[in-house]
């Protein structure tokens, strides 16, 4: 915090700093036991009426009455991180849409519209990269009216903790009423060391998705779009381990695309029976080993936030957090269950 020539303590934000990254101590509430002061470190979002928004690095929206700060200053952008493949929040961003292509798109300015028959929200839903050409409520009814026409709900997916993410985009989503339904993150690991992990014997790799790989997937009656959706991208390749029991199910899959120095892993599942015996490992070796032959140096892979096991996996094989993604829904419109978008059945 910032302190005075006389070492008090001082507010130094305005109402001009909107949009940069404070750091602010607040007045606990009455009446709450524990410490006299509360810290929030976050993107400032807002400021009127005498109350602050601020957007932390998970996404969550804190909001601190202006009569209770105690003290305030701008912070410097979260520093770079310091193990892992160096990425911004763009080059990634891209490199994950292409890993999740949608079946149809358009460009609305810099705002990618994509859809799939409604497979995954991440190929239907906007991916804004920059700004859409028009004021936003005028870009957010032109997106609820391309979903519309094509039977719909608009979602758009933003993300926030990294350097060029999109906090005030959030607050203003939330302002207008739009239902945040899923945060889930990005995390990113040298691709090396999972290579290296185990010697992947047993797992078969495939360029396409067939019927014993689809009967593990957790997504059950899998249509033609989205078996257009999961065979697309730049290098597509799907593990299986074969499994032993009656149903000829697989033991455990995985889905791996190959995108120039990137690696992403998804669809890992493991059947509950055999968890804990190294199969997800096994699989992701296997399809890491590929993507190294393929020129691929980094790995990316997405996470939900609720996922200890994953996390702890994750991160023993060298993965770190590098942003947080969300999908906002329109207003107005039920939310939707079942979507397979992280990594995360070990």
């Amino acid at each position: 915090m910032e302190f005075s020539a006389a070492g008090r303590l001082e507010v130094r934000i305005t109402t001009a700093d909107v949009g940069k990254r404070v750091s602010v101590r607040r007045l606990s509430e009455a009446g709450v036991a524990g410490d006299k002061f509360t810290d929030t470190v976050g993107v400032l979002t807002s400021w009127t009426d005498g109350v602050l928004l601020i957007t932390r690095k998970s996404g969550e929206s804190v909001r601190v009455a202006e009569s209770a700060l105690v003290a305030g200053k701008v912070v410097p952008a979260a520093p770079a991180r310091r193990r892992g493949p160096a990425a911004s929040y763009e080059e990634l961003a891209r490199v994950a849409a292409r890993a999740w292509p949608p079946v149809e798109g358009e460009w609305l300015g810099a705002w990618r519209l994509r859809a799939a028959g409604g497979f995954t929200r991440r190929a239907n839903s906007v991916l804004p990269l920059g700004d859409p050409g028009l004021p936003l409520d005028e870009a957010l009814t032109a997106v609820r009216r391309w979903y519309g026409e094509r039977g719909l709900p608009a979602y758009v997916q933003t993300a926030t903790g990294a350097e060029g993410t999109q906090e005030l985009l959030c607050a203003e989503l939330e302002r207008r009423g739009w239902v945040r339904e899923v945060t889930a993150e990005v995390w990113t690991g040298p691709l090396a060391p999972v290579a290296d992990l185990a010697e992947g014997t047993g797992v078969v790799l495939s360029r396409e998705a067939d019927e014993s790989w689809l009967a593990r997937y957790q997504r059950k009656g899998v249509s033609d779009v989205a078996l257009r959706v999961l065979g697309a991208g730049p290098s597509v390749w799907f593990a299986t381990v074969p499994g032993a029991d009656a149903t000829g199910a697989p033991a455990a899959i995985g889905r791996c695309v190959v995108d120039g120095r990137w690696a992403s892993f998804a669809a890992v599942e493991v059947d509950p029976a055999q968890r804990r015996r190294g199969l997800a490992t096994a699989v992701m070796a296997a399809l890491a080993r590929r993507a190294l032959d393929e020129g691929a140096s980094a790995a990316w892979l997405q996470v939900e936030t609720d996922n200890a096991g994953a996390r702890a996996l994750y991160a023993g094989m060298g993965f770190a957090l590098h942003h947080a993604y969300h999908h906002y829904r329109e207003p107005g419109t039920p939310g939707r269950t079942g979507d397979p978008l992280p990594v995360r059945s070990l």
